[in-house]
């Protein structure tokens, strides 16, 4: 579900990882790029750790079931690879905590211990991806939806906005999901983390003060009251896996590498 000239958007997109010397950085007007080599373009599933977000209910182990049909989906067109804090010792917030709250991503607690999502970015940024998919479910919005998040006033926020739109659209057209569109990480308007740039509000994992990665998208994927049956149907989490490597490998595939 794309609009435009979808084969030149995604002809596009599809060579946004070009050659670099060891020390510069070229980019096309569609986008970032970063290839070294032949290289394929690296993209990072980051699935949610909390557990505490529903009554009977958790949002890791589901966001995780996605995250892996997605990476088991994978033609080999691009690398996949997943950060994810939920088995993590040594961290606090490893299970639970907000994106958007200080106390539960760039704090450092009173043993020494940085948090689940300092973990999962840190793990991440050694990666050097490409594309960074955040998958998350929302609540309390008495909607069944999907939306689709980007970090405000960075360089790349047009380009994040056209790849969460595609990615929302397939999976609302795969799950009979409404489409709630895409909007900036200040939408929310809570808690406390805020983009040192912008002054925003933001979602720490999308701030690129934080994430090296140039694009990045986070996808709330239903509600855990209003979606609870799909969200819990294993089917229906394999299918929207599938729809979002779908959607990444259309956009940014190398094919015959």
């Amino acid at each position: 579900m794309t609009t435009g000239n979808p084969s030149r958007r995604i002809s596009h997109w599809r060579h946004v990882s070009i050659l670099l010397s060891a020390t510069s950085l070229l980019l096309f007007s569609c986008g970032p790029s970063r290839q070294i080599g032949a290289k394929l373009p690296v993209v990072v599933y980051q699935p949610s750790h909390q557990s505490d977000t529903g009554t009977n209910f958790n949002e890791a182990l589901v966001c995780n079931s996605i995250a892996e049909a997605a990476i088991g989906a994978s033609t080999g067109v691009v690398e996949v690879h997943k950060v994810w804090s939920y088995n993590q010792e040594n961290l606090h917030h490893a299970r639970q905590g907000s994106n958007t709250k200080i106390d539960h991503t760039t704090a450092v607690d009173s043993l020494g211990r940085i948090s689940g999502y300092a973990h999962e970015i840190t793990e991440s940024n050694k990666l050097k991806p490409d594309v960074f998919i955040a998958i998350h479910n929302n609540g309390a919005s008495k909607r069944n939806a999907c939306w689709g998040f980007v970090h405000e006033g960075d360089r790349y926020e047009q380009q994040n906005r056209e790849l969460a739109k595609e990615l929302v659209a397939e999976i609302c057209r795969v799950s009979g999901m409404d489409n709630a569109g895409v909007l900036g990480d200040s939408w929310p308007n809570r808690n406390d983390y805020r983009c040192k740039n912008t002054g925003k509000l933001s979602f720490y994992s999308l701030d690129e003060n934080t994430n090296s990665c140039p694009i990045r998208v986070l996808l709330e994927i239903g509600d855990n009251k209003e979606s609870l049956e799909l969200l819990m149907n294993p089917e229906v989490q394999t299918k929207i896996g599938q729809a979002i490597q779908r959607v990444i490998e259309k956009t940014f595939g190398r094919a015959g590498d």
